[in-house]
Parts: C-alpha cells; structure tokens; sequence
C-alpha cells in the first residue's frame, strides 16, 4: 500500500480555493501559505515539486542581489 503524500491535503485545499474564487490568487493567500509551510517541512512531497523550486529561486536571488 503507497503511503499518502504528507502535503496532499493542502495541494486539494488550494485547488478547492481558487476554482471557487475564479483563479484569483490573492483570495487563496492563506492555504498557499499553509502549502509552502508543509513543503518546507516536506521536501521530498511530490506535491511540492513546484514549491520546493520556487524556494530555492527565491534562495538564489537573495544570494545575487
């Protein structure tokens, strides 16, 4: 039996979030904070490929600038 990815829950919440606010993001900024925050946790979640990328640009552009 596969285990469940740690941050599947709140990969569904934001989804649940944006289709019922039109895909406006800024509506969404709560769950997507909670996203980022078990994705920082959970590295290895395969929900966070996304996230996990996005964290490590932001490393890098601090680090540049």
């Amino acid at each position: 039996m596969s285990q469940k990815d740690p941050c599947q829950k709140q990969a569904c919440a934001i989804q649940k979030c944006l289709q019922a606010n039109k895909y406006i993001e800024r509506r969404c900024e709560d769950v997507i904070r909670d996203m980022r925050k078990c994705c920082e946790v959970h590295e290895s979640s395969v929900c966070c490929s996304g996230f996990a990328k996005e964290h490590k640009s932001k490393d890098t552009k601090t680090l540049i600038q």
